[in-house]
């Protein structure tokens, strides 16, 4: 079965370059386009899609506020957000708010086309190069963690640590495995422990969850078990 997108941009020569980009791929169905995040949220209570390819910066409702409408609609798509490298803090926001990653717009279309195919198999984009600069150089200014270590970070072990500080480094599940010496299937089932212990939904929010709480600071560096 086809992917169903939506795509969401206040500027139409924009979606028409990515509609181009996609309606190319023998799976991939673009079913519907808007212009802002009110008009998005109106069309997915009429059109079902399987991810949605969001703007931060448009006019009446932003990408970020609609990001949160529409993961909370039911059977909600997954969300993808893009982003130009002067909006860092709203791409950060959007992971916040339920997306499941974020591209760069002017992202190579053979990483446009691997990110949808990733996140609709239930992934989410938190690997390329892009990202973690991303994050670090948002999460720079953030103020320094002075609060305690969350309970819920102390109930990870060790392993369980490491592995989620190479997830927001970027690494992918093969990578982490080939690094700690590992079967892929063993970092999946840290992976998903880390997500129940933590209380957060996919792979991106634990990034943001680690980089929040400062398992891991800017720059690459992480705290050790306190």
């Amino acid at each position: 079965m086809n992917i169903k997108v939506v795509l969401v941009d206040d500027q139409a020569l924009v979606r028409a370059g990515f509609r181009m980009v996609l309606d190319a791929q023998p799976d991939i169905d673009v079913v519907g386009e808007a212009a802002d995040g009110g008009a998005a949220v109106e069309l997915l209570r009429s059109v079902t899609a399987d991810v949605v390819l969001m703007d931060v910066r448009m006019p009446r409702v932003d990408g970020v506020e609609a990001t949160r409408l529409i993961t909370a609609l039911a059977g909600a798509p997954k969300v993808l957000i893009l982003t130009t490298f002067d909006l860092d803090e709203y791409a950060f926001t959007a992971l916040k708010a339920g997306a499941s990653g974020f591209l760069l717009k002017d992202v190579p279309p053979s990483d446009l086309i691997s990110a949808i195919h990733s996140v609709h198999a239930g992934d989410a984009v938190v690997a390329p190069s892009t990202t973690r600069r991303l994050l670090e150089r948002f999460t720079a200014h953030l103020p320094g963690r002075t609060a305690p270590e969350p309970e819920a970070l102390r109930k990870l072990t060790a392993r369980e640590r490491e592995v989620l500080v190479m997830v927001g480094r970027g690494m992918s599940n093969s990578e982490i495995a080939e690094h700690l010496c590992l079967a892929e299937a063993t970092v999946k089932t840290h992976l998903g422990r880390i997500l129940t212990k933590l209380g957060v939904r996919d792979r991106a929010q634990a990034v943001v969850y680690a980089y929040e709480t400062g398992l891991i600071t800017p720059f690459g560096n992480h705290q050790p078990k306190g």
